[in-house]
């Protein structure tokens, strides 16, 4: 599939790599893509701070650098980290952006899919608010099943994946609660495009 234009100006959902219908807060943790990146993979991953709890700001907070680490002990752990994704969404299905789609976000770490390394360079990051390991809400579901067709309208989108499977033995989220084959679905895409081991060939 190719791009409409991965630098253009708009096509009605999206303007220089905002997507119209997420609410914006811009991170300052991004940084430019390599010369030629091929922007044609999804990575899946949960977050909640601190983990387990959700509705608060701090996903937010963490991802604009004003999270207090001495509002709660888990914040200790993760004191002065500097990390983005491209998007957020919510137990109730709202969707945040943090990062234009057209540059780097910091999101995948150490990691590798389809022969090559450093997904950051060439993916999309989407947070969605839960645990590893424990289940998603239907809302949030039917966020995806809206986002990830309109990202793979502006983008040539080859493949989806979670963080467990880009960095495996590093990562575990978003998890066994994820329901793959649903996403699956709600996408009519190709089963190629998922993970062997997330949906039934």
């Amino acid at each position: 599939m190719a791009p409409t234009s991965e630098r253009s100006g708009g096509d009605g959902l999206w303007q220089a790599g905002w997507y119209r219908f997420a609410r914006a807060l811009h991170s300052p943790n991004f940084g430019p893509r390599p010369v030629g990146a091929h922007v044609d993979l999804i990575v899946l991953h949960s977050i909640s701070l601190p983990p387990g709890r959700y509705g608060g700001d701090e996903v937010q907070q963490l991802f604009t650098n004003r999270l207090d680490w001495d509002a709660d002990p888990y914040f200790e752990r993760i004191r002065g980290l500097e990390v983005s994704a491209h998007f957020f969404v919510r137990r109730n299905g709202e969707l945040w952006q943090f990062v234009s789609c057209d540059d780097r976000a910091w999101h995948a770490g150490a990691s590798s899919w389809r022969g090559r390394t450093n997904c950051n360079d060439d993916s999309i990051g989407i947070e969605l608010e839960g645990l590893e390991g424990e289940g998603f809400e239907a809302p949030q579901y039917e966020t995806l099943a809206s986002l990830c067709p309109a990202i793979a309208q502006h983008y040539p989108i080859a493949f989806i994946a979670g963080h467990e499977h880009i960095a495996p033995g590093r990562k575990e989220d978003p998890g066994s609660g994820f329901d793959w084959p649903l996403l699956q679905s709600q996408t009519g895409w190709d089963r190629a495009m998922f993970p062997d081991a997330v949906v039934q060939r």
